[in-house]
């Protein structure tokens, strides 16, 4: 078995935990997986964490007592190396269950609630050393009624799994094949980066990489836009009016591609950088500020077009880089509903 296929098999121990989640089972696939110094690299206000049991106390043992049926479910799971030489596997899809306490002070809905996740392992020598993953926590916050922040332009909605229903990538590891497929991901994000600095829309030759029924999956609170009209109109217009020096600050970054047959994908931490100013940002007005931003990112190609794209932002990490705290607003948002505190918006049951 070549080296990217065995690293899909050694994960599917730590999913098939996470479809029946019960803890014992979870922290032993964690430990059995990772490096004892691993790193864990989570979204906003988690941060990072060294070792399995430090990170399952920190992100998974809240989430599970919030949800106490748990469910893991991945639409995408795929591998590959880097140009750097670094062996990643990359896991899309949600969380689910009956959310029946709060967390992170997002009130309990009583109903089935799901959370998309975006989770990216890096392997060495059999054992996952690092871990990089975004969950939409505005996802869960929104399916609460209790979204304190701009509505998103996009729609917002249950993202599916790839159409094709092929996005748990079997092997053997086609090299040839994921390199054309980074590759084509590449060229097309060099191409979109010629605008606005080079020219108008058309200097990014969007036709030439999007299929003409692309679907952009965007994270909560930015959400869906379908075609290359729906991609411009509800993320890429409002995105560069706001933050028209994307892209001129990529020797301060790194990005980590690599592709699977027709699935490609990218993570950095961060793997972005710009300036909020001109129009603002989310309802956020311009602040002259420079933020880095978090983004994992999923493609699918299909007759060498992309024709489907899965992507997080860590939203609540840049709202906080812009001095703007989320989770006060959320509670103060929270005030007003029966078994919260008035004074601080924090449930009382």
């Amino acid at each position: 078995m070549d080296r990217h296929t065995e690293h899909k098999a050694l994960i599917s121990s730590l999913r098939a935990a996470m479809y029946d989640f019960e803890e014992n089972n979870v922290r032993k696939a964690l430990k059995d997986l990772c490096a004892p110094d691993s790193l864990f690299r989570l979204c906003h206000p988690f941060g990072d964490t060294t070792g399995p049991d430090a990170f399952y106390e920190k992100a998974y043992a809240p989430l599970f007592r919030a949800i106490p049926d748990l469910e893991r479910r991945d639409t995408i799971v795929m591998a590959g190396p880097t140009p750097e030489g670094q062996d990643w596997v990359g896991c899309g899809g949600y969380y689910t269950g009956s959310f029946e306490t709060p967390w992170l002070d997002i009130p309990a809905t009583n109903h089935q609630v799901s959370m998309r996740f975006h989770e990216f392992y890096r392997f060495m020598d059999g054992k996952v050393v690092e871990f990089q993953a975004l969950w939409d926590i505005p996802e869960v916050m929104m399916q609460a009624n209790a979204w304190p922040m701009a509505p998103s332009l996009g729609r917002e909605w249950h993202v599916p799994g790839p159409a094709t229903e092929d996005g748990i990538v079997q092997g053997p590891y086609d090299a040839d094949a994921g390199r054309a497929t980074c590759q084509h991901i590449i060229d097309m994000l060099t191409y979109m980066k010629r605008h606005p600095s080079q020219g108008g829309p058309e200097v990014m030759e969007l036709p030439k990489f999007w299929h003409p029924r692309m679907s952009w999956y965007g994270p909560s609170g930015i959400g869906t836009g379908r075609g290359i009209k729906g991609f411009r109109n509800w993320h890429q217009i409002p995105f560069l009016n706001g933050m028209p020096d994307r892209g001129r600050y990529v020797d301060e970054v790194t990005y980590h591609f690599f592709g699977d047959r027709q699935y490609a994908a990218v993570t950095g931490w961060p793997n972005m950088i710009q300036t909020v100013s001109h129009d603002g940002w989310m309802g956020i007005a311009p602040s002259g500020r420079k933020i880095t931003m978090r983004s994992l990112d999923f493609w699918r190609l299909e007759n060498g077009l992309i024709r489907e794209n899965w992507v997080l932002v860590d939203l609540l990490d840049a709202y906080a880089q812009l001095g703007v705290d989320v989770f006060n607003r959320l509670r103060d948002f929270n005030k007003a509903r029966a078994g919260f505190d008035p004074e601080t918006g924090v449930s009382l049951t």
